[in-house]
């Protein structure tokens, strides 16, 4: 697949894996809410409420919630949806492209079939690098590696 994004060394952040599910499994677990509310933030992080409308303009929303109660809304504007390969959203933007003000991020999964299995891509796009680094400092690397993880070991007990 070609891709128009380009790559930002210093803006962006990238969790890359081979693993062993099919892109549309990865597909399964992005874009139906019941699944991705079980693997989307590493426990012991829950997901009690998502909302996805899987295509360009339309709304893709999770909310996290930690062990101590305390909640993040992640709500946001799919830009791209190209099915079983890619998936783009946005924070930076309200469903129907309205414009969100304060976002952090745009994140971009691509699915890209690898021997029996998949090369995973998950990349946090900012808009400049302290952004970035405050992400990493939140622990983007373990935070998505795990979560990452969970997906897998959701989708092979289905």
């Amino acid at each position: 697949m070609t891709s128009t994004i380009l790559p930002h060394p210093q803006f962006d952040l990238v969790v890359e894996r081979v693993i062993d599910l099919s892109p549309e499994q990865v597909w399964a677990a992005w874009t139906q809410p019941e699944l991705l509310k079980q693997w989307f933030c590493p426990a012991p992080w829950t997901v009690p409420e998502c909302d996805l409308n899987v295509r360009p303009g339309g709304v893709f929303r999770a909310v996290m919630r930690g062990p101590e109660g305390q909640e993040f809304d992640s709500s946001g504007c799919y830009l791209e949806v190209v099915p079983n390969r890619r998936l783009v959203w946005t924070d930076t933007m309200l469903p129907g492209f309205r414009p969100a003000g304060m976002g952090i991020m745009t994140a971009v999964i691509t699915m890209e079939p690898e021997g029996s299995g998949t090369r995973y891509t998950a990349r946090a796009m900012h808009a400049d690098e302290k952004r970035a680094q405050q992400h990493a400092l939140m622990g983007f690397e373990q935070g998505w590696g795990k979560a990452l993880d969970q997906m897998v070991a959701l989708m092979k007990s289905l």
